[in-house]
Order: C-alpha cells, then sequence, then structure tokens
C-alpha cells in the first residue's frame, strides 16, 4: 500500500502537458499577442525535426510530380469518350479553376502556419504522398485531354507545375477533399469539402477532365490520407492512434 501511495503522488507531482494551446489554435489577439509568440516558437521548436523531414518529402514529392507532368506533357496521348462529358457543354470557369484552387491550396498551409504549427508537418507530409501518389498514377493511365477542354494557364511558378494530359486523377478534387480529412474537429474541414465538389464540377465544366478522374480522386484521396496516417504514426509519436 506505501508503494502504491508513493506512486500516485509522483504522478501527481509530474507536470502536465500544456495541450490547451494547440487545441485552440495560437492566440493572435493584440492582448495576447506576446503568449501567441511564444506558443508558435515552442511549437515551431518542438517539430522542427519533424518539419525538416517534412520539407523533404515535400521537396520529392514536386521533384515526381514535375518529372511525371513533363512526360505525360510531351508523350502523344489519345482522347477517349466520356458518357457524361460528351452530354456537358464546355462552360470557361478559368477563373474558378486557376485562383479558387490556389487559394484552398495556399489556406491549407497558411492554417498551421499561423494557427497550428504543430499541424505543418501533418499536412505537407499527407499533401506530398496524395502529389506522389497522383504522379505515379498519371503515367500509368495516359490519355489525352478531353476534346474541347478549354485552354487555362497558371501565374508565375504555378505555370510550371500545370501539365497537359494528367488526367487521373484529378488534383483540383483530391487536394481540396484532403483538406476535409486534415482539419477534422474544424470548421475549415467543411469549406473543403464543399471546395472539393466545386473543383470537381468545375474542371468536369471545362472538361479539363474526364468524370473517372473526379469520381476517382474521392477513394484516391481517402486511400492516400490512410497511408499518410500509418507513415505519420510511425515518425510523429504525438500523431493520434
Amino acid at each position: 500500500m506505501a508503494v502504491v501511495a508513493e506512486k500516485s503522488i509522483i504522478a501527481a507531482q509530474r507536470p502536465r502537458l500544456k495541450v490547451a494551446p494547440r487545441a485552440r489554435g495560437i492566440p493572435w489577439a493584440p492582448e495576447n499577442l506576446d503568449v501567441g509568440v511564444r506558443t508558435w516558437t515552442r511549437e515551431l521548436l518542438q517539430c522542427r525535426h519533424l518539419l525538416a523531414l517534412s520539407a523533404g518529402f515535400f521537396a520529392v514529392a514536386l521533384f515526381a510530380d514535375y518529372q511525371c507532368g513533363v512526360y505525360v506533357t510531351f508523350h502523344s496521348a489519345v482522347k477517349v469518350p466520356d458518357l457524361i462529358l460528351d452530354r456537358l457543354p464546355t462552360i470557361d470557369l478559368s477563373f474558378l479553376f486557376t485562383y479558387g484552387y490556389m487559394a484552398l491550396i495556399v489556406g491549407m498551409f497558411l492554417y498551421p502556419i499561423c494557427r497550428r504549427v504543430r499541424m505543418l508537418h501533418v499536412v505537407a507530409i499527407q499533401f506530398s504522398l496524395l502529389l506522389i501518389v497522383r504522379s505515379l498514377f498519371m503515367i500509368f493511365t495516359h490519355v489525352g485531354t478531353p476534346a474541347g477542354a478549354i485552354d487555362v494557364h497558371f501565374p508565375g511558378i504555378f505555370s510550371r507545375l500545370y501539365f497537359e494530359n494528367d488526367m487521373f486523377f484529378s488534383g483540383h478534387t483530391a487536394m481540396p477533399f484532403l483538406g476535409f480529412y486534415l482539419f477534422r474537429g474544424n470548421w475549415l474541414r467543411y469549406v473543403y469539402l464543399v471546395g472539393s465538389i466545386v473543383m470537381g464540377m468545375v474542371v468536369l465544366a471545362m472538361h479539363v477532365h474526364y468524370s473517372i478522374d473526379v469520381f476517382g480522386a474521392f477513394f484516391m484521396t481517402y486511400c492516400s490520407y490512410q497511408m499518410g496516417s500509418v507513415l505519420l504514426r510511425k515518425l510523429d509519436p504525438g500523431y493520434p492512434a
């Protein structure tokens, strides 16, 4: 009994981890600005090794995406009929296709940078894995861009990551849908769910993807997210089981 009592006293004296800032997000209100800076810095230092690892993983993903994109762009591919696209009129929604998609991707990284730094490596690794999976699938399902597709252009450096004939699966649908899984317990997940559906409708309306590219994107994103979760559990002891 004495041993049990001693262990209870020791356990009570142990400092508890302060998880409230992580759960609520980093406070950036003017009256709490100093607290927000200290919280942000502490979380950054705590996960600096994971952030460095995720940065390397992200670089590999961009390289794979670029190489596979160049391959499918400069190797000819045939256009195939589509039961849905053949019955849809072509609508120019270039602004949503370009800037709506960019806003969703930037927001996916900007939120953890500003509010939950401890989540940034999770976003980077899951995003990178999905990008790698898509890169591999698009070279093994090499078909041409649908007939009547609207020509679009991304601004600046983003133009280097936009390719032709990169059909399966739709990145415009998959990447926002990933946000639906990443931001669980946060109102942002519903923004990304709606964003993925809207982006799927946009790419179909513009005839820049086949219908199977859009429908398959939801399934492929779920599979990639599950694989990423297994990987993160091995890399990050704090990742939820």
